[in-house]
Protein backbone atom coordinates (compact mmCIF):
# COMPACT_ATOMS: atom_id res chain seq x y z
CA UNK A 1 0.00 0.00 0.00
CA UNK A 2 1.54 3.32 -1.06
CA UNK A 3 2.03 6.25 1.26
CA UNK A 4 -0.26 8.41 -0.91
CA UNK A 5 -3.06 5.80 -0.74
CA UNK A 6 -2.73 5.53 3.02
CA UNK A 7 -2.97 9.32 3.26
CA UNK A 8 -6.21 9.33 1.24
CA UNK A 9 -7.71 6.66 3.52
CA UNK A 10 -6.73 8.68 6.59
CA UNK A 11 -8.31 11.84 5.18
CA UNK A 12 -11.49 9.94 4.28
CA UNK A 13 -11.68 8.49 7.78
CA UNK A 14 -11.24 11.93 9.30
CA UNK A 15 -14.11 13.30 7.19
CA UNK A 16 -16.41 10.46 8.27
CA UNK A 17 -15.60 11.11 11.93
CA UNK A 18 -16.21 14.84 11.46
CA UNK A 19 -19.56 14.21 9.76
CA UNK A 20 -20.56 11.83 12.55
CA UNK A 21 -19.68 14.43 15.18
CA UNK A 22 -21.65 17.12 13.35
CA UNK A 23 -24.63 14.77 13.02
CA UNK A 24 -24.60 13.98 16.73
CA UNK A 25 -24.25 17.68 17.55
CA UNK A 26 -27.26 18.48 15.37
CA UNK A 27 -29.29 15.80 17.13
CA UNK A 28 -28.24 17.28 20.46
CA UNK A 29 -29.48 20.73 19.41
CA UNK A 30 -32.84 19.32 18.32
CA UNK A 31 -33.13 17.38 21.57
CA UNK A 32 -32.54 20.58 23.53
CA UNK A 33 -34.96 22.82 21.64
CA UNK A 34 -37.69 20.26 21.06
CA UNK A 35 -39.86 20.06 17.94
CA UNK A 36 -42.07 22.94 16.79
CA UNK A 37 -45.28 22.09 14.95
CA UNK A 38 -47.71 24.30 13.05
CA UNK A 39 -51.40 23.41 13.11
CA UNK A 40 -53.61 24.90 10.39
CA UNK A 41 -56.73 25.08 12.49
CA UNK A 42 -60.10 25.82 10.90
CA UNK A 43 -62.04 27.82 13.46
CA UNK A 44 -65.80 27.42 13.31
CA UNK A 45 -66.36 30.54 15.39
CA UNK A 46 -64.18 32.74 13.18
CA UNK A 47 -65.05 30.87 9.97
CA UNK A 48 -61.39 31.12 9.04
CA UNK A 49 -58.11 29.26 9.25
CA UNK A 50 -56.28 30.43 12.36
CA UNK A 51 -52.94 28.60 12.55
CA UNK A 52 -51.05 28.08 15.77
CA UNK A 53 -47.53 26.97 16.62
CA UNK A 54 -46.80 24.33 19.24
CA UNK A 55 -43.52 23.72 21.06
CA UNK A 56 -43.44 20.19 22.41
CA UNK A 57 -41.27 18.98 25.29
CA UNK A 58 -38.11 17.12 24.20
CA UNK A 59 -39.46 13.82 25.56
CA UNK A 60 -43.00 14.19 24.17
CA UNK A 61 -42.61 11.46 21.51
CA UNK A 62 -40.92 8.98 23.82
CA UNK A 63 -42.93 9.51 27.03
CA UNK A 64 -46.21 8.27 25.58
CA UNK A 65 -47.86 7.75 28.96
CA UNK A 66 -47.35 11.35 30.04
CA UNK A 67 -49.74 14.26 29.82
CA UNK A 68 -48.32 17.76 29.95
CA UNK A 69 -49.41 21.16 31.23
CA UNK A 70 -49.91 23.87 28.60
CA UNK A 71 -48.87 27.52 28.44
CA UNK A 72 -50.72 29.62 25.85
CA UNK A 73 -48.44 32.43 24.65
CA UNK A 74 -50.15 35.38 22.91
CA UNK A 75 -48.58 37.75 20.38
CA UNK A 76 -48.85 41.53 20.24
CA UNK A 77 -50.54 44.09 17.99
CA UNK A 78 -49.34 43.92 14.39
CA UNK A 79 -47.98 40.44 14.97
CA UNK A 80 -48.96 36.87 14.24
CA UNK A 81 -48.78 33.36 15.65
CA UNK A 82 -45.20 32.73 14.49
CA UNK A 83 -43.68 35.84 16.13
CA UNK A 84 -42.57 34.15 19.33
CA UNK A 85 -40.75 31.38 17.45
CA UNK A 86 -39.12 33.57 14.80
CA UNK A 87 -38.29 36.68 16.84
CA UNK A 88 -37.22 35.21 20.18
CA UNK A 89 -35.35 32.17 21.45
CA UNK A 90 -38.43 30.84 23.20
CA UNK A 91 -37.98 27.30 21.79
CA UNK A 92 -34.59 27.10 23.49
CA UNK A 93 -35.94 28.49 26.75
CA UNK A 94 -38.89 26.08 26.83
CA UNK A 95 -36.65 23.02 26.34
CA UNK A 96 -35.80 22.81 30.04
CA UNK A 97 -39.47 22.45 31.05
CA UNK A 98 -41.78 19.50 30.54
CA UNK A 99 -44.68 21.55 29.23
CA UNK A 100 -46.35 22.32 25.92
CA UNK A 101 -46.35 25.92 24.67
CA UNK A 102 -49.06 26.99 22.21
CA UNK A 103 -48.83 30.25 20.25
CA UNK A 104 -52.16 31.10 18.56
CA UNK A 105 -53.12 33.56 15.85
CA UNK A 106 -54.91 36.60 17.25
CA UNK A 107 -54.47 39.08 14.36
CA UNK A 108 -55.29 42.57 15.68
CA UNK A 109 -58.40 41.43 17.51
CA UNK A 110 -57.35 42.30 21.08
CA UNK A 111 -58.41 38.78 22.13
CA UNK A 112 -61.95 40.12 22.28
CA UNK A 113 -65.25 39.37 20.57
CA UNK A 114 -65.48 42.33 18.19
CA UNK A 115 -68.36 44.78 17.97
CA UNK A 116 -67.64 45.63 14.34
CA UNK A 117 -66.94 42.20 12.83
CA UNK A 118 -69.28 39.36 13.92
CA UNK A 119 -66.77 36.63 12.96
CA UNK A 120 -63.85 38.23 14.86
CA UNK A 121 -64.50 36.41 18.11
CA UNK A 122 -60.97 36.15 19.43
CA UNK A 123 -61.96 35.73 23.08
CA UNK A 124 -64.45 32.97 22.35
CA UNK A 125 -61.99 31.43 19.89
CA UNK A 126 -59.29 30.96 22.52
CA UNK A 127 -61.66 29.47 25.09
CA UNK A 128 -64.10 27.50 22.95
CA UNK A 129 -62.13 26.58 19.82
CA UNK A 130 -58.40 26.64 20.50
CA UNK A 131 -58.16 25.01 23.93
CA UNK A 132 -60.48 22.10 23.02
CA UNK A 133 -58.55 21.57 19.76
CA UNK A 134 -55.21 21.47 21.58
CA UNK A 135 -56.67 18.97 24.04
CA UNK A 136 -57.87 16.76 21.18
CA UNK A 137 -54.55 16.78 19.35
CA UNK A 138 -52.06 16.55 22.21
CA UNK A 139 -51.65 14.77 25.52
CA UNK A 140 -52.52 17.66 27.78
CA UNK A 141 -53.60 17.96 31.40
CA UNK A 142 -57.25 18.93 31.03
CA UNK A 143 -57.60 20.76 34.33
CA UNK A 144 -57.03 24.28 35.58
CA UNK A 145 -53.83 23.42 37.44
CA UNK A 146 -52.29 22.33 34.14
CA UNK A 147 -53.12 25.44 32.12
CA UNK A 148 -51.53 28.94 31.97
CA UNK A 149 -51.66 31.93 29.63
CA UNK A 150 -49.28 34.85 28.98
CA UNK A 151 -48.49 37.37 26.27
CA UNK A 152 -46.73 40.55 25.22
CA UNK A 153 -48.26 43.99 24.62
CA UNK A 154 -51.74 43.29 23.17
CA UNK A 155 -51.23 39.68 24.24
CA UNK A 156 -50.40 40.82 27.78
CA UNK A 157 -53.72 42.61 27.93
CA UNK A 158 -55.46 39.53 26.56
CA UNK A 159 -53.82 37.21 29.08
CA UNK A 160 -54.76 39.39 32.06
CA UNK A 161 -58.30 39.68 30.78
CA UNK A 162 -58.61 35.89 30.44
CA UNK A 163 -57.36 35.54 33.99
CA UNK A 164 -59.98 37.96 35.32
CA UNK A 165 -62.94 36.83 33.21
CA UNK A 166 -62.21 33.07 33.09
CA UNK A 167 -60.41 32.34 36.38
CA UNK A 168 -61.50 28.70 36.39
CA UNK A 169 -59.56 28.09 33.16
CA UNK A 170 -56.04 29.19 34.13
CA UNK A 171 -53.83 28.83 37.18
CA UNK A 172 -51.25 31.40 36.04
CA UNK A 173 -51.42 34.58 33.95
CA UNK A 174 -48.42 36.56 32.70
CA UNK A 175 -48.10 39.92 30.96
CA UNK A 176 -44.94 41.41 29.44
CA UNK A 177 -45.26 45.09 28.45
CA UNK A 178 -49.03 44.72 28.49
CA UNK A 179 -51.08 47.31 26.55
CA UNK A 180 -53.68 47.38 29.29
CA UNK A 181 -55.76 50.54 28.90
CA UNK A 182 -56.98 50.36 25.29
CA UNK A 183 -60.67 49.62 26.04
CA UNK A 184 -60.90 53.03 27.74
CA UNK A 185 -58.77 54.89 25.19
CA UNK A 186 -60.27 57.98 23.54
CA UNK A 187 -59.67 59.64 20.17
CA UNK A 188 -57.19 62.00 21.83
CA UNK A 189 -55.32 59.13 23.47
CA UNK A 190 -54.79 57.46 20.09
CA UNK A 191 -54.47 60.45 17.76
CA UNK A 192 -50.84 59.59 16.92
CA UNK A 193 -51.47 55.84 16.66
CA UNK A 194 -53.83 55.52 13.70
CA UNK A 195 -53.60 51.75 13.12
CA UNK A 196 -54.15 51.03 16.80
CA UNK A 197 -56.93 53.62 16.93
CA UNK A 198 -58.78 51.96 14.06
CA UNK A 199 -58.52 48.51 15.62
CA UNK A 200 -59.64 49.72 19.06
CA UNK A 201 -62.78 51.38 17.73
CA UNK A 202 -63.53 48.45 15.41
CA UNK A 203 -63.19 45.87 18.20
CA UNK A 204 -64.49 47.71 21.28
CA UNK A 205 -66.88 50.19 19.68
CA UNK A 206 -67.45 53.83 20.67
CA UNK A 207 -66.55 55.34 24.02
CA UNK A 208 -68.99 54.14 26.67
CA UNK A 209 -70.08 51.00 24.82
CA UNK A 210 -70.98 47.86 26.72
CA UNK A 211 -68.15 45.99 25.00
CA UNK A 212 -65.66 48.54 26.30
CA UNK A 213 -66.94 48.20 29.85
CA UNK A 214 -67.03 44.41 29.69
CA UNK A 215 -63.40 44.22 28.54
CA UNK A 216 -61.85 46.99 30.64
CA UNK A 217 -59.59 45.04 33.01
CA UNK A 218 -59.45 47.96 35.47
CA UNK A 219 -63.25 47.98 35.75
CA UNK A 220 -63.38 44.20 36.01
CA UNK A 221 -60.79 44.16 38.81
CA UNK A 222 -62.46 46.98 40.72
CA UNK A 223 -65.76 45.11 40.72
CA UNK A 224 -64.40 41.84 42.13
CA UNK A 225 -65.74 40.65 45.46
CA UNK A 226 -63.45 39.08 48.04
CA UNK A 227 -64.87 35.66 47.13
CA UNK A 228 -64.03 36.18 43.45
CA UNK A 229 -60.54 37.41 44.32
CA UNK A 230 -59.91 34.18 46.22
CA UNK A 231 -60.53 32.17 43.06
CA UNK A 232 -58.25 34.12 40.71
CA UNK A 233 -55.07 32.76 39.13
CA UNK A 234 -51.66 34.15 40.06
CA UNK A 235 -50.78 37.30 38.09
CA UNK A 236 -47.31 38.27 36.88
CA UNK A 237 -46.59 41.62 35.17
CA UNK A 238 -43.43 43.32 34.03
CA UNK A 239 -42.72 46.42 31.99
CA UNK A 240 -39.66 48.31 30.74
CA UNK A 241 -38.65 51.47 32.55
CA UNK A 242 -38.18 53.16 29.15
CA UNK A 243 -41.48 51.89 27.77
CA UNK A 244 -43.42 55.12 27.28
CA UNK A 245 -46.35 53.24 25.72
CA UNK A 246 -47.29 50.95 28.58
CA UNK A 247 -45.39 51.78 31.78
CA UNK A 248 -48.07 54.10 33.18
CA UNK A 249 -50.99 51.71 32.62
CA UNK A 250 -48.98 48.83 34.10
CA UNK A 251 -48.15 50.83 37.22
CA UNK A 252 -51.81 51.73 37.70
CA UNK A 253 -52.98 48.17 37.23
CA UNK A 254 -50.38 46.85 39.67
CA UNK A 255 -51.59 49.39 42.23
CA UNK A 256 -55.16 48.18 41.69
CA UNK A 257 -54.05 44.57 42.24
CA UNK A 258 -52.45 45.63 45.52
CA UNK A 259 -55.61 47.45 46.62
CA UNK A 260 -57.76 44.41 45.87
CA UNK A 261 -55.24 42.07 47.54
CA UNK A 262 -54.99 40.00 44.35
CA UNK A 263 -51.92 37.70 44.47
CA UNK A 264 -49.44 39.03 41.94
CA UNK A 265 -45.90 40.09 41.19
CA UNK A 266 -45.01 43.30 39.35
CA UNK A 267 -41.55 44.25 38.09
CA UNK A 268 -40.17 47.32 36.36
CA UNK A 269 -37.03 46.37 34.43
CA UNK A 270 -34.58 48.20 32.18
CA UNK A 271 -35.77 48.27 28.57
CA UNK A 272 -38.37 49.54 26.14
CA UNK A 273 -41.24 48.20 24.03
CA UNK A 274 -39.15 45.94 21.82
CA UNK A 275 -38.30 42.36 20.91
CA UNK A 276 -34.97 42.70 22.66
CA UNK A 277 -36.84 43.30 25.93
CA UNK A 278 -39.37 40.51 25.32
CA UNK A 279 -36.73 37.95 24.42
CA UNK A 280 -34.76 38.86 27.53
CA UNK A 281 -37.67 38.51 29.93
CA UNK A 282 -39.85 35.70 28.58
CA UNK A 283 -37.58 33.14 30.35
CA UNK A 284 -38.79 34.53 33.68
CA UNK A 285 -42.41 34.18 32.57
CA UNK A 286 -41.70 30.55 31.68
CA UNK A 287 -39.99 29.92 35.02
CA UNK A 288 -42.86 31.30 37.09
CA UNK A 289 -45.44 29.59 34.88
CA UNK A 290 -43.68 26.25 35.42
CA UNK A 291 -43.63 26.89 39.15
CA UNK A 292 -47.34 27.70 39.29
CA UNK A 293 -48.23 24.80 37.01
CA UNK A 294 -46.58 22.53 39.57
CA UNK A 295 -44.88 20.43 36.91
CA UNK A 296 -43.58 17.74 39.24
CA UNK A 297 -46.94 17.23 40.87
CA UNK A 298 -48.66 17.24 37.49
CA UNK A 299 -46.27 14.66 36.06
CA UNK A 300 -46.64 12.30 39.01
CA UNK A 301 -50.41 12.38 38.69
CA UNK A 302 -50.65 12.06 34.94
CA UNK A 303 -47.98 9.50 34.06
CA UNK A 304 -50.12 6.62 35.34
CA UNK A 305 -53.07 7.57 33.18
CA UNK A 306 -53.42 5.88 29.75
CA UNK A 307 -52.70 8.18 26.78
CA UNK A 308 -55.55 9.30 24.55
CA UNK A 309 -53.74 11.65 22.21
CA UNK A 310 -50.92 11.30 19.73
Amino acid sequence: MTLRFRSKIARCGSRIILLAVLFLFTLSIHAQTGPVETVQFQSKLANATLPYNVILPPDYRSARATRYPVLYLLHGFGGHYNDWVTRTNVADYVAQYRMIVVMPEGNNGWYTDSVGAPTDKYESYILKDLIPDVQRRYRTIEARYGRAIAGLSMGGYGALKFGLKSPDTFVFVGSVSGALNLPSATEDDLKNLKSIRDSVFAVFGPIGSETRRANDIYEIARGLSAARVAGLPYFYLDCGTEDSLTSGPNQRFAELLREKKIPHEYRELPGDHSWAYWDQHVPEVLRIAAQKLRLRRAESREMKRPPRRK
